[in-house]
């Protein structure tokens, strides 16, 4: 039986989720800047909902960004603590790959453009292909202004892009190449421990 607890406050969403033999139950909220009072008692009433306590956990994962610097300390530092304590192994996964997998969940498109804003005039972001059920990075992730993201990835016969995250709201700065191949929009999903 594998017992992992994820943790995700990359963005202005505060989340806790477990995964009970692939069964996820997950606490999600959008509580900007207040992370750090209320990820751990989160987490608590998780894992009393479910009569487990931190020793009964496999593993934790955590949201490893890109992201807020502040909130990929607050999960980083919960998930630190826990890990040492409960002597647990930890797992790092990308925001951005967590946020193509939803974006896949919901849309079924193979082609997934991870997007979220840095607060900077920039966005980080990321291309993702779906193969046999695997988030597979298309090419590295990024940070920039939405003018200079590449469109080198994109080829003539692949199929449209789902376009995933925040960062949506810099699509009409986008390059035109880019904006044209992308066929489905998901602008409200923000990562989710249940996707980590």
């Amino acid at each position: 039986m594998a017992l992992i607890l994820a943790l995700d406050t990359s963005t202005e969403a505060c989340s806790c989720a477990l995964n009970i033999n692939g069964e996820i139950t997950e606490d999600f909220t959008v509580i900007p800047r207040q992370h750090a009072q209320n990820l751990l008692p989160m987490v608590q009433k998780l894992l009393a909902g479910k009569n487990l306590e931190f020793a009964d956990l496999d593993a934790l994962a955590f949201g490893r960004g890109p992201g807020s610097f502040t909130g990929l300390r607050i999960a980083a530092g919960v998930t630190q603590g826990i890990a040492f304590a409960a002597n647990l192994p930890v797992i790092p996964v990308s925001t951005l790959a967590a946020l193509a997998l939803q974006g896949y969940e919901i849309s079924g498109c193979n082609h997934i453009l991870s997007c979220l804003d840095a607060r900077i005039d920039e966005v980080y972001w990321a291309v993702f292909q779906v193969v046999q059920d695997q988030i597979i990075l298309k090419n590295d992730e990024y940070l920039c202004k939405p003018e200079l993201m590449q469109t080198d990835f994109i080829e003539q016969e692949s199929e449209a892009l789902t376009a995933v995250g925040n960062g949506l709201n810099y699509k009409h700065r986008f390059p035109d190449l880019l904006i044209k191949n992308i066929g489905h929009e998901l602008p409200d999903q923000l990562p989710r421990a249940s996707s980590i």
